[in-house]
């Protein structure tokens, strides 16, 4: 109750400087993959995911997986260089047996993230935009929510204005991955690929692919992912969202909901 007390009063505050002083707002939101630019120096961009539902079935099992709350905090260094800090949220996972019809419920907090991520061209956005972005996962939440152990990895993002409306965008990653028991590490490597729509001053689309190949000691796997998502600023320092992910093989989750707003200050 804490949590939503405090985003309810940051969301709230007034922003700290004009509009025409700051770049076009750029938020991490939403949709699967990551983008290149840097929040402006010395500004601050809070990002919530309101709601977030994965199902994921099996021929044996049945898995709801809800997540309430999640943030990212932005923060721009210089005029090339954003840290950032991430919490996974609070998670309500309901995992049923297809089979034999018990079920098992958790409710878990999710694991935090801290990134830095470092602008190689155009930091706003505009043209090719090109970062790196180094991160790390803190295993402060608990299974199966949280991974239940450290993890870290390497984004690319990337994206080219093919003219006044369109982006196309890619992002590909490598990843030090826990591993499904929680204890260690893998090799995990993949990439997004999308094309973004600016329908309109306020709106814009997204629709991603991406392929994620998973080494885990427990067995190899590639994950295949579909995305659409919307984004609507009503204003230059808001955005509320909503999107949907799908799965395209049987390694990855069947369906993915959520929701979410974003603020810049």
């Amino acid at each position: 109750m804490r949590y939503w007390m405090i985003a309810a009063l940051v969301l709230a505050m007034p922003a700290s400087a004009q509009a025409a002083d700051l770049r076009d707002y750029c938020s991490d939101r939403p949709g699967i993959g990551t983008p290149p630019c840097i929040i402006d120096k010395g500004h601050v961009s809070l990002e919530i995911g309101l709601a977030d539902w994965t199902l994921d079935r099996t021929a044996d099992e049945r898995d709801s997986q809800y997540l309430l709350g999640a943030a990212l905090i932005r923060f721009g260094l210089t005029d090339i260089t954003e840290v950032q800090l991430g919490w996974d949220g609070f998670g309500i996972d309901d995992d049923r047996d297809r089979i034999s019809g018990t079920r098992r419920d958790a409710h878990r907090a999710g694991d935090m993230t801290v990134a830095l991520r470092q602008s190689l061209a155009n930091p706003d956005g505009s043209g090719l935009s090109i970062a790196l972005q180094p991160y790390a996962t803190l295993p402060v939440g608990r299974e199966p929510i949280g991974a239940g152990d450290w993890g870290t990895g390497l984004l690319v993002p990337v994206n080219y204005a093919l003219n006044d409306r369109l982006k196309l965008e890619m992002m590909p990653e490598v990843d030090a991955a826990v591993d499904d028991d929680g204890h260690g590490r893998h090799l995990a490597f993949g990439s997004v690929i999308g094309l973004t729509d600016k329908l309109s001053e306020k709106v814009t689309a997204s629709v991603e692919m991406q392929a994620l190949r998973d080494r885990d000691p427990t067995g190899h796997a590639t994950m295949m992912l579909a995305g659409l998502s919307l984004g609507w600023q009503p204003s230059d320092n808001w955005q509320l969202d909503v999107g949907s992910n799908a799965g395209l093989n049987h390694n990855s989750p069947d369906v993915e909901l959520y929701l979410g707003v974003s603020r810049r200050f």
